[in-house]
């Protein structure tokens, strides 16, 4: 592998965990040359690694305003959340047993929640034997993590809701952490009017 392709194999990871930790907003602008400053290096390689992270569908190439976190409006939103839910429920059943629970830490802060949530359905994913199923949940499971960040104030008891989840996980209690799971995305389509709203607010406010 050669230089250029180390650098963006880097730089992808670092750009995915930018994005995974809410710095951008959906439907925000991102810049190159900021991401070049901030990690010390040319903006040939940010670009390479924007165009792979845009090939797994984080972002977004518009073609007169260069590279965007997607926006994801009413019907795209319930899609990924249906889509998610949809993997996390196989991934529960196609988990092995040879995979202890990961130990996950508590909940903090309301900020820390979706960051907690992310790692919750990750470890999910790892605990399966099925590669594609694995690769799968995760790159469903960033590509909502920019939606949990900016929206994550609309749920007054997301705390709960995700201890419970997490208590489930630990337990290995499959029946429960799958109702649970449902009732999670179930909760969230139904709000995905008011999420769209509340994203498209936020976004205002930035430009």
């Amino acid at each position: 592998m050669n230089a250029m392709h180390t650098k963006s194999a880097f730089l992808f990871e670092r750009i995915r965990r930018v994005l995974r930790e809410g710095r951008y907003l959906p439907g925000q602008h991102i810049e190159p040359l900021a991401l070049a400053r901030e990690f010390k290096t040319s903006v040939t390689p940010v670009r390479y690694a924007l165009h792979q992270l845009a090939g797994a569908d984080l972002i977004e190439i518009h073609p007169r305003g260069g590279f965007h976190v997607p926006m994801l409006f009413e019907s795209a939103l319930e899609g990924r959340y249906a889509w998610l839910e949809r993997l996390l429920l196989d991934a529960i059943d196609r988990g092995s047993a040879a995979h202890p629970a990961a130990e996950l830490p508590a909940v903090p802060e309301p900020t820390a929640i979706p960051d907690a949530a992310w790692a919750l359905f990750n470890a999910i994913a790892d605990a399966t034997d099925y590669e594609e199923l694995c690769t799968a949940l995760k790159r469903a499971n960033d590509q909502l993590a920019p939606v949990r960040h900016a929206k994550h104030a609309l749920l007054d008891d997301a705390h709960d809701e995700l201890s419970a989840l997490y208590r489930h996980w630990a337990a290995r209690d499959v029946s429960s952490l799958k109702a649970g799971i449902r009732a999670y995305h179930e909760r969230r389509i139904a709000m995905v009017p008011r999420i769209v709203s509340h994203l498209s607010q936020k976004r205002a406010s930035v430009h």
